[in-house]
């Protein structure tokens, strides 16, 4: 799982205090140099540009999102295909391949729960693919013992499904915007905030008031789409996806208690 170079709170902090900075620094220099003429059109550009950025981090941002919370869903429907077709399996191997797959699905359940990064996660990530290992051989083995080419090829084609969205998911917590964008973003902001400052130069004094509310919309703004580049780690998360997987280890239990 990947994590940020700088925690979003942290990040947001820095900002904060760089904008309310910048400011007075702008406002400084635009009383003790400011020549007189029109600068609105070269701070507008940049105010611009500020507002462009925004917008396709926060686009991006979103967007990673929800295709995460896909991949989620997308991982719950296929262990309960391949949890289903264990029934094509002869009776008497079907317990313990149940038994395994609940193993699995809490196991992957820990990964995701456990802080990113840590030993917790490390060692379930490590023991859910020695479980596919354990279930791809307890299936496989099934599955020719019945005699069934169906059942193998079935059987096979959901667990590959099922262990396939593993590697697709790990991805996508990697999947993240290079972090140049996250720094021309911080230095543009504080840009903008220097480039403000200067252009009130013209009065007596800074309204703070006016500064205050700018520097916090756009911290939060900043914040919110870090948080969502990485949901594991701040104010938003994913665990509504993740009752999906709960769901369906929940599911496997009712079964796995009949099992002959």
């Amino acid at each position: 799982m990947s994590e940020p170079l700088v925690a979003p709170w942290l990040y947001s902090i820095a900002l904060l205090l760089g904008l309310l900075i910048c400011v007075q620094l702008g406002f400084v220099l635009g009383r003790r140099y400011r020549i007189k003429g029109d600068s609105s059109t070269l701070s507008g550009a940049v105010f611009g540009l500020l507002g462009l950025l925004l917008a396709f981090s926060f686009s991006g941002a979103a967007s990673r999102f929800e295709h995460r919370r896909e991949l989620i869903t997308q991982e719950a429907n296929a262990i309960g295909t391949a949890y289903l077709r264990i029934d094509l399996l002869p009776a008497a191997q079907q317990a313990p391949l149940r038994q395994a797959m609940q193993r699995y699905v809490q196991l992957r359940l820990d990964i995701y729960q456990a802080v990113p990064g840590s030993a917790a996660a490390s060692k379930a990530w490590t023991d859910s693919v020695a479980m596919q290992q354990q279930i791809w051989t307890q299936a496989t083995a099934a599955a020719q013992a019945s005699g069934s080419n169906a059942a193998l090829s079935l059987m096979a084609s959901s667990l590959n499904e099922m262990f396939d969205i593993t590697t697709t998911r790990l991805a996508a917590t990697r999947n993240h915007p290079p972090m140049v964008i996250d720094l021309m973003l911080f230095v543009l902001a504080l840009m903008s905030a220097l480039l403000a400052g200067y252009g009130m130069a013209d009065g007596e004094q800074v309204p703070w008031l006016q500064v205050t509310v700018f520097a916090v919309a756009l911290t939060v703004t900043v914040f919110v789409i870090r948080d969502l580049e990485y949901p594991r780690l701040g104010l938003i998360k994913v665990n509504a996806a993740d009752k999906l997987l709960i769901e369906t280890l929940q599911g496997m239990t009712p079964k796995l208690a009949h099992s002959p």
